[in-house]
């Protein structure tokens, strides 16, 4: 084999590699690290995995992890579905009332006050499109509550679920 034909070889090698790679990273998953305390103890700081994009074909559910990318955050932010389309929130102390129903969160983490931070009787409505999310460590998590319209576009929540790959001793889908 001559010199061109073995780089003709590895250039083709490299190109079909790199075409693998685009297309999982646009169309299955993305790589995911996660940054602060607001996902705790679910999720720690510092942790590694990837987000499935093609994971959102299913549909989004109440207590899914999401990642979203929206013009009201400075980064892609990881949260916990709460709030569906079409529901009204509402909020008493730590219970979370959806359409009048107090609904189970068996994800909460108050480290500290055993608060929302949300003035008792606040509501949201949310449209067709729209859902509200909270990160688990309630107390430190700068989730749909810490913006003036609290709701989030489906379009803007870009992948659905998290497979914790690094440390190895977290390995697992969240």
């Amino acid at each position: 084999m001559n010199i061109k034909n073995a780089l003709l070889e590895l250039f083709k090698t490299v190109l079909t590699s790199l075409l693998i790679v685009i297309v999982i990273y646009f169309f299955i998953a993305m790589p995911v690290t996660i940054s602060g305390s607001s996902m705790y103890p679910n999720l720690e700081d510092g942790e590694f995995g990837f987000a499935g994009k093609i994971s959102l074909l299913t549909g989004i559910k109440r207590y899914d992890v999401v990642v979203i990318d929206s013009p009201k955050t400075s980064d892609k932010i990881v949260k916990r579905v709460i709030g569906l389309p079409g529901e009204t929130l509402t909020f008493e102390g730590t219970t979370i009332f959806v359409d009048g129903e107090a609904i189970d969160d068996p994800y909460a983490y108050y480290a500290q006050v055993n608060s929302l931070d949300l003035p008792s009787g606040y509501s949201v409505t949310l449209d067709d499109d729209e859902y509200f999310v909270l990160g688990d460590n309630r107390n430190v998590s700068k989730d749909s509550r810490a913006y003036e319209d609290p709701a989030f576009k489906k379009s803007e929540i870009i992948a659905k679920g998290i497979l914790v790959l690094f440390p190895f001793d977290e390995i697992g889908v969240h």
